[in-house]
């Protein structure tokens, strides 16, 4: 499966207009270090830019999205000629013709005639640089943006040191890296990025910037072997024998990463489609397989334990980071609770450990709490895995978290605890101006208070689920009436003046009221309640598409990137390049008419996917945009995690077989599956009729079949009953 990957999905991106923003990643699933070629300069977020002709390193990286940058950097360039030690003089020209980029295997012949090739571990990388035969061939080591550390050993042919780069780190965070060449150096020496002075012959250098290089004969092949560990020199020195000592050659290590690879993405096996389709589909898989990434190492005994980035101290146990559960805790982690139960679990223990470590449950962690976006979705996450039997923690530690987070505004972003928490708990919403984004942050407070609700509800604590249940409608205290949308609303209960459906931020988030209507996850019912009807809901939905693409920039004051990807899309309001919208094409299938939301899905799919450097419609955010892909390309989506269901679009392929972790299989079957035949004309699940537009996660981890029979029209007849729809808190006209 990993011949279909293209690693440089998405990477054509910008400041201006993302594609993905993405890096040709290459790693194993969830691992702590990847590895990427380094076309930006050393601090830059767009680390890698398809339109870019130089490469200046090789890095290890971590990056979450262009907007965080990085941390735990450092790289390594083969230079020839005249050693060059600065990144912009290093730089070498190249061809995406002479680039393969695979997740297990990166190669580049840059245009001096050297070849770079990598191969990753969990914990690190196998290099191999190939000199031309009458050149020199030095490598050097970047020490980055931060504090490092370099020490030469030349009779083991080694480099050791540190480095600490990034944002909001631990003052004693360090990332411990050892680097093992298979050829002797015959020169040697360390220099400074700051300055760009180079000491010759100097072994070890410590402060900002620090770097190293080394000489080996003209014309050589030399291999690395790279590991790294945040815990301790020793640990790296570990993870380099436990994961690499056994590999003498590149290509065994290769070969081991190609067969994780292929085990990993063979868990879905698609048959039918274009090969484009399952190009694009294994892109998008692989890219739902990074993140959130492992933050623990084995010691020599293979227990785990972990440096903490939330307080820098050591603890047995699992931990997880990189990752805004903004984004992920719509797509890519109900993705993880049907493939990686397992690991999930350990997830969800792992942010009760995070929240004793640091005083907050998780939001935004990179790798430590950044606080970052709006909505405190770690409930979500914990909600959903209790509800889909994912049970590893203690749900009353949980909820006492979860009230803490409610009830408190934390040191750090907006999601770090609630801004406006007693306005929302005394006026039922988050006002604004007082408040920025403030109906955004009241639809997702809502939300996120359902979420607390259902975990008090099914685990018998009747305290927490009568605090929770107060607020879980407080989405209808910023719904108007007489504009059908959800708006801005001041402390004395008016609405804020001035307004315009198509005007970005001020009241909402990274969006307008088009995009923000829809955010009543947990109670599309009672949206259809509030606007008239499923006629008038089903209208509305419609006219997202049908009226122009209009932007009115806001208090951006500026055209950010996702109202341009709004605009080159061309489907009206419709603005899938960024989270709060990318539900909306399956609210049809409660309001009705679920043949709408079959035919807008593979719309959406085949229109703003593709598996090449163009290839997301947006930013891909640490696995969101490529696991909406991917379960979509299933034939459903987690429109409301939390609850038990997933509702039901169209399938791309004519068959998948999803294995689970525990050996068993469920099959999606679509017969007469085609471009044109978009329509589910009838259904069956286990061989009985089956007309409901959602279906339950655990149907799926009992393994099964689920039939339909597709067509080019729409099956007006089915799905349209009350017990089809998806699950709403609220009833009909309530």
């Amino acid at each position: 499966m990993v011949k279909y990957v293209n690693t440089l999905q998405g990477t054509n991106s910008s400041f201006e207009l993302t594609r993905g923003n993405t890096y040709p990643t290459m790693a194993l699933p969830f691992a702590q270090h990847t590895w990427t070629p380094q076309t930006g300069k050393n601090g830059d977020g767009w680390k890698y830019q398809y339109a870019a002709d130089s490469i200046r390193g090789f890095q290890q990286a971590h990056q979450c999205s262009s907007w965080t940058n990085d941390y735990a950097v450092f790289s390594l360039m083969p230079v020839t000629g005249k050693l060059v030690v600065n990144q912009y003089s290093r730089a070498a020209r190249f061809s995406h013709s002479n680039e393969i980029a695979k997740p297990h295997y990166y190669k580049v012949k840059l245009d001096n005639n050297i070849t770079t090739e990598m191969s990753p571990t969990e914990r690190g990388v196998h290099a191999r640089f190939s000199f031309p035969r009458s050149g020199s061939s030095y490598v050097v080591l970047d020490g980055y943006t931060g504090m490092s550390m370099v020490k030469i050993i030349p009779e083991e042919r080694k480099i050791i040191g540190y480095v600490h780069n990034g944002r909001g780190l631990q003052k004693n965070f360090k990332s411990y890296f050892v680097i093992v060449f298979d050829k002797p150096f015959i020169s040697q020496g360390t220099w400074d990025n700051t300055t760009g002075a180079i000491a010759k012959g100097a072994l070890t250098n410590e402060g900002k910037g620090i770097g190293a290089f080394i000489q080996f004969k003209d014309g050589a092949t030399v291999q690395a072997k790279v590991a790294s560990s945040y815990i301790s020199p020793e640990q790296a020195e570990l993870n380099l024998e436990k994961e690499l000592g056994k590999y003498k050659k590149l290509e065994a290590t290769k070969a081991a990463a190609g067969n994780v690879w292929n085990r990993h993405l063979s868990k879905i096996l698609v048959e039918g489609g274009t090969e484009a389709e399952k190009a694009t589909f294994y892109s998008c898989f692989f890219r739902a397989s990074l993140f959130s990434r492992k933050f623990f190492e084995y010691d020599k005994d293979e227990n785990p334990y972990y440096f903490s980035p939330y307080d820098g101290k050591i603890y047995k146990g699992y931990m997880y980071t990189d990752t805004g559960f903004w984004d992920t805790f719509r797509a890519q982690f109900p993705l993880n609770t049907i493939l990686h139960p397992t690991m999930h679990g350990r997830y969800m223990q792992a942010l009760l450990d995070a929240q004793e470590q640091c005083g907050w449950l998780p939001s935004w962690s990179f790798p430590g709490e950044a606080g970052s976006m709006i909505g405190n979705h770690a409930i979500s996450l914990l909600t959903d895995a209790w509800v889909k039997g994912i049970r590893t923690f203690d749900p009353d530690k949980a909820l006492e978290a979860y009230l803490h987070e409610a009830t408190n505004k934390g040191p750090w972003g907006p999601a770090n605890g609630r801004e406006g928490w007693k306005e929302y708990f005394a006026l039922g919403y988050v006002p604004y101006p007082e408040h920025g984004e403030a109906t955004a942050k009241t639809l997702e407070y809502a939300y996120d208070d359902f979420c607390g609700y259902q975990l008090a509800k099914l685990t018998n604590n009747p305290f927490y689920e009568r605090i929770f249940a107060r607020q879980m409608y407080n989405y209808k205290n910023v719904y108007d009436s007489s504009t059908g949308f959800m708006r801005g609303r001041k402390a004395d209960g008016e609405w804020v003046a001035g307004f315009d459906p198509v005007e970005w931020g001020g009241p909402f988030t990274e969006g307008n009221a088009w995009h923000w209507v829809w955010s009543v996850f947990h109670d599309e019912q009672g949206l259809i309640n509030l606007m008239g009807g499923e006629k008038d809901f089903t209208a509305k939905l419609d006219s997202v598409f049908s009226v122009p693409n209009t932007v009115k920039v806001g208090t951006y004051g500026r055209k950010i990137h996702e109202m341009t990807e709004m605009e080159k899309a061309n489907m009206g309001q419709y603005a899938h390049g960024n989270q709060p919208i990318q539900h909306m094409v399956y609210l049809y299938n409660y309001g009705g008419e679920p043949w709408k939301s079959q035919e807008r899905v593979r719309t959406v799919m085949d229109k703003l996917y593709n598996a090449t450097e163009n290839g997301y419609p947006g930013d891909e955010d640490q696995g969101q945009t490529s696991s909406w892909y991917v379960l979509s390309a299933l034939g459903f989506y987690s429109v409301c995690p939390g609850t038990d269901q997933y509702v039901i679009g169209s399938p791309v392929f004519r068959k998948t077989t999803i294995t689970l972790e525990n050996g068993k299989k469920f099959i999606i079957e679509a017969a007469n599956n085609s471009k044109e035949n978009v329509y589910i004309q009838s259904g069956t699940l286990n061989g009985k009729p089956y007309s409901h537009n959602w279906i339950r996660h655990e149907d799926i981890v009992n393994a099964g079949t689920l039939h339909f029979e597709m067509g080019s029209k729409p099956a007006l007849e089915r799905g349209i009953k009350e017990e089809d729809k998806p699950f709403s808190l609220s009833e009909v006209n309530e």
